[in-house]
C-alpha cells in the first residue's frame, strides 16, 4: 500500500471517528433535551403560580411586573425545595424498607407474614386514596393543602403492598416486561405524577399568598423610598406625603412614606407605609429619568 493510499485511509477513519462521536453526542442530547425542556417548563410554571397568587392577593395582575422566564425560575426554587426534599427523604426510606423486605423474602418462614402485611397495606393504601379523592370531589372548598400528596401516598402505599404480595406469593421475579403488570405501573406512575404536580402547584400558590400576608405584617422592614418628580404625581395612597421641594420656575415634588416592593419590567413598584391587603395601595412608577428615587435602610429610621 502506497503512502498516499495509507493517508487516505487514515483520513477516512478520522472522518468516521468524528462522525461517530457527533452521532453519540446527538443521541445523548436527544435523550437529555426533552427532560431538560420539561423541567424548565415546570420551573417556570411553579414560579408563575407562586407569583400569580401573590399578585392577586395584593390586588394586582402578574403581567404588570413584567417578569422574565429567569425570574419565574428563580421564584420557583422556594416552591420546589421543600417538596423535593421530602420526596427524596421518603424515597430513600422506602428504598431501605424495600431492600429489608427482600432479605426477609429469602427466608420462606417470613413469606406468610409478609403476604398478610402486604395485603393490609394494599387495602389500606387504596382505601385511603379513594376516601381522600371522594372528599376532594364532595367538598372542594375544604381541600387541605397537602391533600394531593396524601392521595399520591395512598396510591404508592397500595401499589407497594400489591408488589410485595406478588413477590411473596410468586417469588421475586421483578423484570419489567410489556404485560398488564407493566401497564398498571405506567398508569400509577402517570396518576401519581399528576397528583404531585397538583400538590406542588397548590403549595406554590399558598407560598405566594403567604408572601402577600408577610408584606402586610412586615412592610416596615422593606427599604424606604423617597420619590422626586418634576411633575405632580398626585399619589393618594395612605400615609404618603407630598411636599414641594423646588421653586415656582422649576417645580419639584417630593413623596415620602413609601416602601420598595420590587423593580421589574421597566417599572418601580412601591407600597405605602402601613400597607395592608384591604386598604393598601401599590404605587407603580416608570423606571426612567422622569422620576428619581432614593432608597434607604429601614433600620436607620
Amino acid at each position: 500500500m502506497s503512502d498516499e493510499s495509507a493517508k487516505k485511509e487514515s483520513n477516512n477513519q478520522d472522518v468516521v471517528l468524528v462522525e461517530s462521536r457527533w452521532q453519540r453526542t446527538l443521541d445523548v442530547l436527544s435523550v437529555i433535551g426533552p427532560p431538560l425542556t420539561v423541567a424548565t417548563a415546570l420551573l417556570v410554571y411553579f414560579g408563575w403560580a407562586r407569583t400569580d397568587a401573590q399578585a392577586k392577593s395584593m390586588g394586582l395582575d402578574v403581567s404588570l411586573f413584567g417578569y422574565t422566564v429567569q425570574d419565574f425560575i428563580l421564584r420557583s426554587i422556594q416552591s420546589l425545595f421543600r417538596p423535593l426534599a421530602w420526596l427524596a427523604i421518603i424515597g430513600f426510606l422506602w428504598l431501605m424498607a424495600d431492600r429489608g423486605v427482600d432479605k426477609l423474602l429469602a427466608d420462606q418462614r417470613f413469606r406468610p407474614a409478609i403476604r398478610r402485611t402486604a395485603t393490609a397495606l394494599l387495602v389500606l393504601g387504596f382505601l385511603f386514596a379513594a376516601v381522600m379523592w371522594i372528599l376532594t370531589i364532595s367538598q372542594p372548598e375544604r381541600i387541605l393543602l397537602y391533600l394531593p400528596y396524601m392521595i399520591a401516598g395512598g396510591l404508592l402505599l397500595g401499589t407497594w403492598g400489591m408488589s410485595l404480595r406478588r413477590r411473596a406469593t410468586a417469588g421475586s421475579g421483578r423484570g419489567l416486561t410489556v404485560t398488564p403488570r407493566a401497564l398498571e405501573r405506567s398508569f400509577i406512575f402517570v396518576l401519581v405524577t399528576l397528583l404531585l404536580f397538583w400538590g406542588t402547584s397548590d403549595y406554590a400558590q399558598a407560598l405566594g399568598r403567604g408572601a402577600a400576608v408577610d408584606y402586610q405584617e412586615r412592610s416596615q422592614l422593606l427599604p424606604t423610598a423617597v420619590v422626586y418628580s418634576k411633575e405632580r404625581l398626585a399619589v393618594t395612597a395612605p400615609n404618603v406625603h407630598e411636599e414641594t421641594a423646588g421653586t415656582a420656575a422649576e417645580p419639584l415634588y417630593r413623596y415620602t412614606g413609601l416602601r420598595l416592593l420590587v423593580v421589574s419590567g421597566g417599572r418601580i413598584f412601591l407600597l405605602n407605609d402601613g400597607w395592608t391587603l384591604k386598604e393598601g395601595r401599590v404605587v407603580v412608577l416608570r423606571d426612567d429619568s422622569s422620576v428619581r428615587v432614593e432608597y434607604g435602610n429601614p433600620s436607620a429610621e
